[in-house]
């Protein structure tokens, strides 16, 4: 059951990784940062059995096809409605561009922008509709596989959907939380609990920067909104990451972003350990 706090095809990524030893606050760091852009995202079908009616899906983490927490983008054409249907499994999801509704098949739509965010319980039937030149979505699920099942086969597990739009969402600066230092402008909205997973947003300023400290075994950072430029640890390279992009790591670590363009960064990201904000 999800706690609200305030949710096979082989990708072939531009990857990059940093092996090298960094030493912070006397402890030793052995970063294994990762590099996702958005351009190098492998698109496949999410639904094969509706042939060029299905959307696209291209998978940043995980194996949406397997049985691991996975991470993937879905993309959806202007006008796009799904029929009535079901999944085996719960998912988050993010709204990256366009605008995307998803609620019961009867209900009105409920436009929701870049930055919303909503829950789909498994068994409950619903439908996804799409509007705008580009429609893109980040789903995540806690375990795989992720199947399209009919109706016909809907139940109440005695979960409940959320349906968060952009202007909800509570941001905590500084002054509300000690994830964030005292010198650093960034915000933060805590949005779902399970366990030792979480799931938040970050809000990173224009012309800005921020240093976020991870100590979690587990961390995936996918760009929600604006343009960030991404260091790797001793200033071995620094990339581009637009909409859609990933950074990530598997051990304690440090990832340095600027946001050097005039709009506001969000990030989202899914952790299993705590995060320092400097």
């Amino acid at each position: 059951m999800i706690k609200l706090i305030t949710y096979s095809f082989l990708l072939v990524p531009l990857l990059f990784s940093c092996e090298t030893a960094t030493k912070k606050n006397n402890k030793t760091l052995r970063p294994t940062n990762k590099v996702i852009l958005s351009s190098n995202i492998i698109w496949e079908k999410l639904n094969p059995a509706r042939g060029d009616q299905s959307p696209q899906a291209g998978t940043i983490w995980g194996d949406r096809k397997g049985t691991e927490a996975t991470g993937f983008l879905a993309k959806f054409v202007d006008g796009f409605s799904s029929p009535p249907h079901i999944h085996n499994v719960t998912y988050r999801a993010v709204v990256i561009k366009g605008l995307i509704h998803n609620d019961d098949p009867e209900a009105n739509n409920m436009w929701m922008p870049t930055g919303s965010f909503w829950t789909q319980p498994f068994g409950e039937a619903h439908i996804t509709s799409a509007k705008g030149k580009e429609n893109i979505a980040l789903v995540e699920i806690d375990k795989g596989p992720y199947l399209v099942k009919p109706i016909s086969e809907a139940f109440d597990n005695g979960e409940r959907p959320i349906n968060i739009d952009a202007s909800n969402i509570v941001w905590l600066s500084k002054q509300r939380t000690n994830w964030i230092g005292n010198k650093s402008n960034a915000k933060i909205s805590f949005l779902w609990e399970d366990g030792n997973n979480i799931g938040l947003f970050i809000k990173v300023p224009h012309k800005s920067h921020a240093v976020l400290n991870s100590d979690g075994s587990v961390f995936h950072a996918v760009v929600i909104q604006g343009v960030l430029q991404y260091e790797m640890p001793n200033n071995t390279s620094i990339y581009s990451l637009d909409a859609g992009s990933y950074f990530g790591a598997t051990n304690n670590t440090i990832h340095t972003i600027y946001n050097n363009a005039n709009q506001d960064v969000i990030l989202y990201i899914r952790t299993n350990g705590e995060i320092r904000i400097n």
